[in-house]
């Protein structure tokens, strides 16, 4: 009987090989696995790992991160089983399942009698890339966000997360935590708007930030403001950033039923390359 196991850096070999078999959807995985190796404790997380063959010379039939999000990467059915079955036995910790929308619409079926129901179910976000330049001009307003304009900065994040994730960022803590994951991608020069009178109308983030991908999240352009190109042109401006200034491929995932921002993306000249799916308690 297969079941999911813990792995570790005996297993590192087997891992990288699954990120880099789809660098695009592995990022958010990659990124952290790069920084940190396969220690849970650095890691911020952990790698669970599933040999529905046994004795396959170290490779992985399936491989599942579990942290703040539950990401599977790889698995057909019954490793997905595995990985379900060991989630089961602790309490749910994670705020989503988040990945290639076959693992995790998949896991989430064996999971859902238990940990459901859910907050929302999004099971079709296309996930787009760009290896080139934009196909539209940059912004060249826009530009990374200094330390001392976190203040500014952070009510349009703020706004961006409610709108988006339909939470309050704010609930629990009065703030400080999302203050301060906002405050690290500033200090990381990943944080990127518009500044207009001392206000943003256009903001976007480098999420992840594998050696090969980085992930754009968090777009969003004022609501007085919608309508008028800034966000095209803004996150082509992050794209030239990446691409360009980092040698990185850009990617981002959207959800089906947002149509402008779909348009959008694809006369910057994002192409889809996969599809994730998002399940959020």
């Amino acid at each position: 009987m297969a079941s999911a196991r813990l792995l570790d850096e005996r297993d590192g070999m087997a891992v990288r090989a699954v990120l880099a078999a789809d660098p695009v959807a592995c990022c958010m995985v990659a990124a952290r696995v790069e920084a940190a190796g396969l220690d849970a404790w650095r890691l911020g997380g952990e790698l669970w790992g599933a040999d529905v063959r046994p004795m396959r010379n170290g490779r992985l039939d399936g491989l599942c991160y579990v942290g703040p999000n539950l990401i599977p990467l790889r698995g057909n059915k019954a490793a997905l089983r595995c990985f379900a079955d060991r989630a089961l036995r602790r309490r749910r910790m994670c705020s989503s399942l988040v990945g290639p929308a076959e693992q995790v619409l998949g896991m989430w079926a064996e999971l859902e009698t238990e940990w459901g129901p859910p907050r929302e179910v999004r099971p079709e976000q296309p996930l787009m890339a760009i290896n080139g330049s934009p196909l539209v001009q940059p912004d060249p307003l826009v530009r990374p966000v200094r330390p001392d304009e976190l203040d500014r900065y952070l009510p349009a994040a703020i706004a961006m997360f409610i709108e988006e994730v339909g939470v309050d960022p704010r609930v629990g803590d009065g703030g400080a935590g999302y203050r301060a994951r906002v405050a690290e991608l500033i200090a990381g020069g990943r944080a990127f708007a518009r500044f207009e009178g001392g206000e943003v109308v256009f903001k976007a983030e480098i999420g992840a930030l594998s050696k090969s991908v980085g992930q754009i999240q968090g777009v969003w352009v004022h609501p007085d403001r919608r309508g008028g190109g800034l966000g095209t042109a803004g996150t082509a401006a992050v794209v030239e950033r990446l691409v360009k200034g980092m040698g990185r491929t850009a990617s981002l995932y959207v959800n089906s039923y947002n149509a402008p921002a779909r348009a959008a993306y694809t006369r910057i000249g994002f192409t889809q390359v996969g599809c994730y799916a998002t399940v959020l308690f």
